[in-house]
């Protein structure tokens, strides 16, 4: 019973390694397509840069959860892993339309 509960156990460190690397994509896939634009950098972009990784570290919280805390074993494991992962694409998706929408960049 005690092995079972120290097991469950959520530890900051991975949650917070969770949220690094939901975060991380976005904000590398933002970071690469706004250097390589003529365009200088402008202030209304601080707020994609801002916005959408905060909602990829949500997912990645999220992903972490479901796969490797509530459900770690089996076939609910697997389940969890897919939803979880069509989860973070739809948080980044509607992250993006509210960045893009308070830009007025969303057309």
């Amino acid at each position: 019973m005690e092995n079972q509960q120290l097991s469950k156990e959520i530890k900051p460190k991975n949650l917070l390694l969770a949220a690094l690397l939901g975060a991380f994509l976005p904000f590398a896939l933002l970071a690469i397509i706004i250097l390589t634009k003529e365009d200088v950098f402008e202030i209304w972009m601080i707020f994609p840069l801002t916005i959408i990784p905060a909602g990829g570290a949500f997912g990645g919280l999220f992903f972490y959860l479901m796969g490797f805390q509530w459900f770690p074993e089996g076939n609910r494991k697997l389940i969890a892993v897919i939803f979880s992962t069509l989860f973070y694409f739809v948080i980044l998706w509607i992250s993006s339309v509210l960045a893009f929408s308070i830009t007025g960049h969303w057309d």
